[in-house]
């Protein structure tokens, strides 16, 4: 562990400024956003998943029309994190160069407050991106990130001064998984509670936020891409953990932690057999149960919580499996895109109750676009999308790029309305909504009109 000097901050900010406008650009406004209605119930976004991290936001006066307008807009660098929000504050995090890069901008109007670089030599073995993968984690007055790598950082929100950090691939001794350090961490009653997955153990590490002290450790099994999720359990505070990534032979599971001392109440083995696979959808917690996912032939599961804080599985199946986005629970009722790959994804509804599948769909609809001088048709859909509740309805974004607004219920799928954002693959980050304002990442050069990865802020206030 080691206190981050603000001294060499300032000045690596003073110093990189100019060659970080240069390099990436500076925020483009386009227009003010609408004022909010004075009956607008609104929230901040503080971390992966939104303020109850099960992607449900209670915002309401929510604009159907498609597409938005563009508020403001900022090119990124790499990677696949998602900003936090608290009041006017949001944090971005990405990689420009060989650096990773913690921003501080304006969440209206994209204005940069404060930024700290660090070095990175991450290289994905898959050939992805090299940026981030974990969303930054705002909790009070400090925001935490972890990097590709396993660095993790500890921020003084409103001034950028570093309070400390800690290197946890060297200090616990952990291999570089599938695709790098991803899982957001959780912050808890004052603990900072972080997927490590060091060969043997610790899966969880528990860090003072004050001082970045380990308060706890916890579990065996390897990493995964799941954030670690709050829960209350029979009145009982819990956090929920979907680990697993790396190992020989493949191991992993669901854990159910004391976050006051880290004791495991249970731990339910669910992974997938293929060696190269991962647990990356998060859990999912409704009437003392959670609901877990993934995709490589491994399907979903219920475990269901007792009352002495053993479990019972409740049922399982094949016809669910998520690749990487979390489902929405409502009504008694899961929503979620199924399948691994872009050509076997579908939209499903499951019966909470026993598993079954109630309907199934794979949007799709014809695209009408111009590339090389020529107007082209294709046919294009969500893909492997992700949902975010809010309003009523659902929001979807799709792999490629597409927006909707969605009326999903047990009885059927039924599209409000829909926009083609950016024509860029790998829109896999789930958007934030705050204020009214929704923030979505741009992972990949749009193959239509040649724009880099960008941040863009849409105005969807009515």
């Amino acid at each position: 562990m080691r206190t981050i000097s603000r001294r060499t901050m300032l000045q690596t900010l003073a110093a990189q400024a100019l060659a970080v406008g240069v390099a990436r650009g500076q925020t483009v406004r386009h227009q003010t956003p609408k004022p909010l209605s004075p009956d607008a119930v609104t929230h901040g976004w503080p971390s992966f998943l939104g303020p109850t991290h099960n992607a449900v936001s209670s915002e309401t006066h929510l604009s159907r029309d498609l597409p938005p307008p563009l508020v403001w807009e900022l090119e990124k660098g790499t990677g696949y994190t998602s900003p936090a929000i608290a009041g006017d504050q949001l944090m971005f995090f990405h990689r420009v160069d060989d650096r990773e890069v913690v921003a501080c901008l304006h969440a209206e109007t994209g204005e940069p407050r404060w930024q700290y670089r660090y070095g990175t030599a991450y290289r994905d073995r898959y050939g992805y991106n090299n940026g981030p993968r974990s969303s930054p984690v705002i909790d009070q007055e400090r925001v935490f990130t972890l990097g590709a790598e396993g660095k993790l950082h500890c921020f003084e929100l409103g001034t950028g001064e570093g309070l400390w950090s800690r290197d946890l691939r060297a200090e616990y001794d952990v291999r570089q998984d599938f695709f790098g350090t991803a899982s957001t961490p959780l912050a808890e009653n004052g603990l900072l509670i972080v997927m490590v997955g060091a060969p043997g153990g610790p899966t969880v590490v528990a860090f003072d936020q004050a001082t970045g002290r380990e308060v706890w450790r916890a579990g065996e099994w390897g990493p995964s891409y799941a954030s670690p999720v709050p829960a209350t359990l029979h009145g009982e505070r819990r956090v929920v953990v979907f680990a697993g990534g790396e190992s020989t032979p493949p191991s992993g599971g669901l854990l159910s932690i004391d976050p006051d001392n880290g004791e495991i109440d249970f731990a339910f083995p669910f992974r997938s057999r293929t060696y190269e696979s991962v647990n990356a959808a998060c859990p999912v917690v409704f009437d003392d149960t959670v609901f877990i996912s993934a995709s490589y032939r491994t399907g979903g599961a219920l475990v269901r919580a007792l009352p002495d804080f053993t479990h019972e599985v409740v049922w399982t199946t094949q016809d669910f499996a998520l690749h990487f986005n979390t489902p929405i629970h409502k009504g008694g009722y899961l929503y979620g895109f199924d399948g691994r790959n872009q050509g076997d994804a579908s939209l499903a509804c499951i019966d909470a109750a026993d598993g079954t599948v109630v309907w199934r769909e794979a949007p799709q609809w014809t695209e009408t676009f111009e590339q090389g001088g020529r107007q082209r048709q294709a046919i294009v859909g969500t893909a492997r999308g992700s949902l975010l509740a809010a309003d009523g309805e659902f929001l979807a974004l799709g792999e490629l790029g597409h927006l909707l607004w969605l009326d999903l219920t047990p009885d059927g799928y039924r599209e409000v309305s829909r926009a083609w954002l950016t024509a860029a693959q790998e829109s896999w980050t789930l958007p934030v909504l705050s204020r009214g304002l929704l923030y979505v990442m741009q992972n990949t050069r749009d193959i239509l009109t040649g724009a880099s990865p960008r941040l863009l802020c849409y105005d969807l206030r009515a």
